[in-house]
């Protein structure tokens, strides 16, 4: 316990001058921006619209004033709780984030297990079936899925099973005749985005847990659980994969970013309603409220995922505690 706790109070110290440096990076990237906000915000009414109302509306939110005084003015709002309103929606920030955030957990966190789970059951397969048609079948597999975009595979499992084989929908929520939001209505359309999310995401997984399995089966101790007479299942459960999934722990939360990039491409092809896509919505209108509100979350979700796997390592190993490591 002591050792997790030191190691929550450096991530905590640690967390707090990042995130301040990733506000100070995404308020210079908005300000060397070539779009205008005010004419992204009016559209095609901006050609149409006097320059006095222009200039009013950026006065309004304050663009006519000196870029620190932006910053501090934005950044004292940012601690006070107060992140602003959507300038594309029309709606309080924290208002779209609290509707939208259940959403992405739901979503993302039932990928996050399918990938843990489907991820060490492929790749401890194929180390069990070394060199065999099965381990050749996987690890090309892999290698083939990792050079895929998500977004192809996204389209290509809409195409195949929802446009040609009818068995599942292509994406939303719910139906589109639908006026209540159902469980089992919800579980059908979930099943697109998740698998897609989980199956772009562990292709590194399954290749490091084919390793990590492979060299566990040629140490001493599983060669001396064999020659005991164990069950080759028990020698792989409890003797080799107890053994590698440790460092799979850390190499878990190393894929943060690429499950949080994931989940952008994932939502907002399948029109899922989380977070994710409302940060594309965000980009595309340059409402800079909402993208720096999802930007400073996405930012936060890496930091816990790693830190709760390097828990996670701690915990499963002795030797991290009794050394002190963290």
């Amino acid at each position: 316990m002591r050792a997790v706790l030191k190691m929550i109070a450096w991530r905590v110290a640690f967390a707090v001058p990042l995130l301040v440096t990733v506000t100070i990076g995404m308020f210079a990237l908005a300000q060397a921006s070539p779009f205008d906000p005010v004419r992204q915000y009016l559209g095609e009414r901006a050609l149409v619209t006097s320059p006095e109302v222009v200039e009013s509306i950026r006065q309004n939110w304050g663009l006519d004033r000196p870029v620190l005084e932006q910053y501090a003015t934005w950044f004292g709002n940012l601690v006070s709780g107060e992140l602003g309103e959507s300038r594309s929606l029309h709606r309080p920030v924290g208002e779209i984030i609290g509707e939208r955030l259940g959403w992405t957990l739901l979503a993302t966190g039932s990928a996050l297990v399918l990938m843990f789970v489907g991820s060490l059951v492929v790749g401890t397969l194929a180390a069990w079936r070394r060199g065999s048609w099965v381990d050749r079948a996987i690890t090309g597999g892999a290698f083939a899925n990792e050079a895929a975009p998500v977004f192809w595979l996204g389209l290509l499992a809409i195409w195949v099973f929802a446009v040609q084989l009818g068995w599942l929908p292509a994406g939303g929520l719910t139906d589109a005749a639908s006026t209540t939001i159902s469980p089992a209505d919800v579980a059908a359309h979930m099943v697109l985005p998740v698998a897609v999310l989980a199956i772009s995401q562990s292709s590194w997984l399954v290749l490091y847990v084919r390793e990590s399995v492979v060299g566990v089966l040629r140490e001493d101790f599983v060669i001396g659980a064999r020659a005991r007479g164990l069950r080759e299942r028990t020698v792989i459960v409890r003797h080799a994969l107890r053994s590698a999934l440790l460092p799979f722990l850390t190499l878990l939360g190393a894929r943060m970013p690429e499950l949080v990039t994931g989940a952008i491409l994932v939502e907002t092809i399948f029109s899922w309603p989380g977070v994710a896509a409302a940060s594309v919505q965000a980009a595309l209108a340059v409402d800079f409220p909402l993208l720096a509100a999802l930007t400073l979350l996405g930012t936060a979700a890496v930091l816990v995922g790693n830190l709760l796997a390097d828990i996670a390592y701690t915990v499963a190993d002795p030797r991290v505690r009794t050394l002190g490591v963290g």
